[in-house]
């Protein structure tokens, strides 16, 4: 399976090509008049979570370079339908974007929604993160190799993990790495939590025996000694943790997946509007403040431009609806 972690030096020379390819085509479209008022930028999550502080960042770096306000607006429920909605539906001028995110690739498979990555326009993806498979100090494991062997040697159900609610993407790259080893989706039993933090709880209080999230999540614990990373479900290490080794490294299975965020507009939008965005955002890729903002808070960077971005989602969606099918979770 493919993952869309690499920081992409690919990509941000991609991104730095297409800016100087535009700036030195004569007569360029540049939509000269846009903008011309505030943009609004739809988060489809809420308030303080990283998709809205990722939000609030190229925002604020956006309103720089295109000389006009971008407010962020939080549009939650429906498990992300309402605000990828908004951004689908808006009308195509460029006045409303939104960062759209991996569920985009997941929701209409459960029959949640109609949409697809088809309804937007991509407008260059900008961060990409793997879990981390985790356990608590006290397991006696120690490398991912030797959990592996235990999993694989064991009966159906003895082993637990969490990490998010059933079905949600952590859930879906344990069942991913499930199938990667030739194991029954639900071999290792899935608990749901409410998110991250409480599923790390429950790691370190014995009540689960590996969590699936990204390496941002685990820091607190792996941090004060209380867990640990065994591997990344990663193509490449990430750059904040080089000597964590990927699963496919360590003989853990060759299984990759990421969670993903990217800037969106509705579907056939102009492309001389397109083109100003995507530029302004090639930029933000590589702004200092940026990075060291994403650096932070253990966010990678993962900027792809706009035909990449694209393709990225479409590659999303296939490996998407193989895996939840294997879990159940696909609705006719």
């Amino acid at each position: 399976m493919t993952d869309f972690t690499n920081p992409t030096r690919r990509g941000l020379l991609m991104g730095a090509a297409a800016i100087s390819a535009l700036g030195l085509v004569p007569g360029a479209a540049w939509a000269a008049d846009y903008p011309t008022r505030p943009i609004t930028l739809v988060v489809p999550w809420g308030a303080g979570g990283g998709t809205d502080a990722t939000a609030r960042m190229i925002g604020a770096l956006l309103e720089r370079r295109l000389g006009q306000p971008v407010t962020v607006v939080n549009r939650t429920g429906g498990a992300g339908v309402i605000g990828h909605s908004a951004i689908a539906t808006a009308d195509a001028d460029g006045y409303t974007l939104g960062l759209v995110t991996v569920e985009i690739a997941m929701m209409h498979h459960m029959g949640l929604t109609p949409l697809t990555h088809a309804d937007y326009t991509p407008l260059g993806l900008m961060n990409a993160d793997s879990p981390a498979v985790t356990v608590g100090t006290a397991s006696g494991y120690a490398d991912i190799a030797a959990l592996t062997e235990a999993i694989r040697a064991s009966e159906p159900g003895t082993f637990t993990a969490s990490g998010t609610s059933q079905g949600g993407i952590w859930h879906l790259a344990l069942v991913g790495w499930l199938q990667e080893l030739g194991l029954a989706p639900d071999h290792v039993t899935w608990v749901p939590s409410e998110g991250s933090a409480p599923a790390m709880q429950d790691l370190i209080a014995g009540g689960v025996d590996i969590v699936t999230v990204s390496l941002a999540e685990t820091k607190a614990m792996v941090d004060a000694g209380r867990a640990v990373n065994l591997a990344l479900m990663g193509s490449e290490r990430a750059a904040s943790h080089p000597d964590l080794p990927t699963l496919s490294e360590a003989g853990g299975g060759d299984f990759a997946l990421a969670t993903w965020r990217g800037v969106a507009g509705p579907r056939d939008l102009p492309q001389d509007i397109a083109d100003r965005i995507s530029a302004a955002l090639a930029e933000i890729a590589v702004d200092p403040e940026f990075t060291e903002f994403m650096d932070s808070r253990g966010f990678a960077i993962a900027y792809l431009d706009p035909a990449a971005h694209g393709a990225m989602m479409a590659e999303a969606d296939a490996q998407m609806a193989g895996t939840m099918a294997a879990a159940g979770l696909v609705q006719d």
